[in-house]
């Protein structure tokens, strides 16, 4: 039996609520357990935004993860804030571009990746979220082609088909990172 809690944290305006929603429904895809919990602060855009996801192989009790197994810190107030309650044993995605300082534990796994940076090399500066979700996917060993396909086809809207294929190229790109 398998699950998985991850806490996605960052600024409003930086993806991190659709990232969980495609991870939640990736999951889903998947015939996975999932539980999606949004949170952000009252300023939205520039605010703190936060997103719990949960995929399990059995039900989900509680949607709250308050010792996640992954945290994806996509600003310093965010790694600041939630280092300490990731489990032992847990992993740490760093947005290395945008964070300078290196995590001070030493009992957790820590992936450094540039998203921002990366982003905007590649002319998608709107998906740093996206390159560190697939990284994540990729270091957990959770990325398939076809579940990352199936998952964006529900989270990208109709209007935004356009977005679909450079979210995988995002996708891929933290993937190869």
């Amino acid at each position: 039996m398998s699950t998985t809690q991850i806490l996605i944290a960052g600024f409003g305006g930086q993806g991190i609520l659709f990232s969980g929603k495609f991870l939640a429904y990736k999951g889903l895809m998947e015939d996975k357990n999932v539980s999606w919990l949004p949170s952000y602060g009252p300023e939205m855009r520039g605010g703190t935004a936060s997103c719990s996801v949960i995929i399990s192989d059995s039900p989900v009790g509680s949607p709250i993860v308050s010792t996640p197994d992954v945290l994806v810190a996509m600003n310093l107030p965010s790694l600041d804030k939630y280092e300490d309650a990731v489990v032992p044993g847990g992993t740490i995605f760093v947005e290395s571009s945008l964070i300078e300082r290196k995590v001070k534990r030493t009992d957790v796994n820590v992936v450094y990746i540039p998203a921002t940076k990366l982003a905007s090399e590649n002319k998608i500066d709107t998906l740093a979220n996206m390159i560190m979700t697939g990284k994540l996917l990729e270091t957990l060993g959770m990325y398939t082609d076809e579940g990352v396909r199936a998952a964006l086809g529900k989270v990208v809207s109709a209007k935004r088909a356009d977005m679909l294929e450079v979210n995988v190229g995002a996708l891929e790109l933290g993937k190869n990172y």
